[in-house]
């Protein structure tokens, strides 16, 4: 299906980005007839993780990428950006 092989595409784009980060991230295809996701973790505090997905927004325009819960986190043409959102999210602080 060429609409899920965009999404994977799209997925592709972020784990090259989240690298840059310092994060470890792969595309997770279940092959249940599941979407694929992303699997993101921080190799300094491996408890720090998050699964981002990619779908069509409702109204139908744009494509997004959505944290595990669902909720938009950025749009897909600025892989950049929702990867500096994940680094934050998953930053380890130090107390």
């Amino acid at each position: 299906m060429v609409y899920l092989d965009e999404h994977v595409g799209y997925l592709e784009e972020l784990v090259h980005e989240l690298g840059s980060h310092g994060l470890v991230a792969r595309v997770v295809r279940t092959g249940s007839g599941d979407p694929a996701f992303l699997r993101v973790v921080n190799p300094q505090a491996a408890s720090l993780s998050e699964n981002v997905t990619c779908a069509l927004a409702p109204e139908g325009r744009d494509h997004y990428y959505l944290w595990s819960w669902g909720e938009r986190m950025h749009r897909v043409g600025d892989p950049g950006a929702a990867a500096a959102k994940v680094a934050r999210v998953l930053e380890a602080h130090r107390h």
